[in-house]
């Protein structure tokens, strides 16, 4: 199994992920990891780190989330590993749920996004974005 944290999708990934159908509400599993220092573009905040310039677009992304129908299920640091091995462990973890890929899209794409993506883009690494449905009955 070949893993490749990355900060943004490509733009084929993109188009496929936003080009399935419509299917009801989704939980999104986000395995973040973070630079040690933020990384802002105009060079600010050397001392921050990537975890610290992350919570800062974690707290606004969480508002947006509510403010489309959805929630943040969790969010926490990675402790360990029970099964399995990777050559190096995610930071932490996030489950975000969505009301529908439209409502997704719409939050990814706004301005209010856009004015918080520099906090992202200053304290990630790279992540994995998982879309999830729940089992029947469960």
């Amino acid at each position: 199994m070949n893993v490749v944290n990355q900060v943004f999708p490509s733009p084929e990934q993109f188009q496929e992920f936003f080009g399935a159908p419509e299917d009801g509400p989704f939980v999104m599993v986000n395995l973040l990891k973070f630079h040690d220092k933020a990384q802002y573009e105009d060079g600010s905040e050397p001392d921050l780190s990537g975890r610290e310039a992350y919570n800062r677009y974690g707290v606004e992304v969480a508002k947006l989330v509510r403010e489309l129908g959805g929630q943040i299920r969790y969010s926490g640091p990675v402790t360990g590993l029970m099964i399995g091995e990777v050559e190096e462990m995610w930071d932490a973890v996030a489950l975000a749920e969505y009301p529908s890929l439209a409502a997704f899209q719409k939050m990814a794409l706004s301005p209010e996004m856009h004015a918080i993506e520099h906090h992202r883009k200053a304290g990630l690494a790279g992540q994995l974005n998982i879309r999830t449905k729940p089992a029947p009955g469960i």
